[in-house]
């Protein structure tokens, strides 16, 4: 018997002076992003929505790896992974994002090695913020175990995804 779930993030959006917006979430504290500040009336030291892609990107994957880890008791030790969010000029002339990059630390107990790298290729393919973006998510791994050694792997593993427009 097949469950269905239907989950709902609301979040609401109240513009604020000097291109700033408050972001409000029930039970959550508020947090305020602004235009970035490499675009004209944008303001530093505050985050961006492209930041909050990112972090969005970033915090689903780890979750996501951590989740797996435990379902499979890997023995996670640490999981540390840093985004970066490039955006330039697309192919139909627009400027937008073109590609996300996740570069992903992973310690592990000793001899799960193998199986830590296996699980955070399946993280990579179950992440639900990367199946909702029409651009590539590209992951760069080290699996390291607690003794030390590492194995280091480039993939271009990217996550092909077609827009809905």
């Amino acid at each position: 018997m097949t469950t269905i779930k239907d989950f709902r993030y609301r979040v609401d959006a109240s513009t604020l002076p000097r291109r700033r917006v408050r972001l409000t979430c029930d039970g959550r504290p508020a947090l305020e992003a602004a235009t970035p500040p490499e675009f004209r009336g944008g303001t530093p030291g505050i985050w961006t929505p492209e930041d909050l892609l990112a972090a969005a990107v970033a915090s689903c994957y780890a979750l996501t790896l951590e989740a797996i880890g435990e379902r499979r008791q890997l023995g996670l030790r640490q999981v540390d992974v840093s985004a970066v969010a490039h955006v330039t000029r697309r192919a139909e002339g627009r400027l937008g994002f073109v590609v996300i990059e996740l570069r992903v630390n992973v310690t592990v107990e000793a001899g799960h090695e193998a199986a830590a790298e296996h699980a955070a290729h399946d993280a990579h393919h179950a992440c639900l913020v990367t199946h909702a973006l029409d651009v590539p998510v590209e992951l760069e791994l080290t699996v390291r175990s607690d003794d030390g050694v590492a194995r280091g792997q480039s993939v271009a593993a990217r996550t092909e995804r077609t827009s809905s427009r």
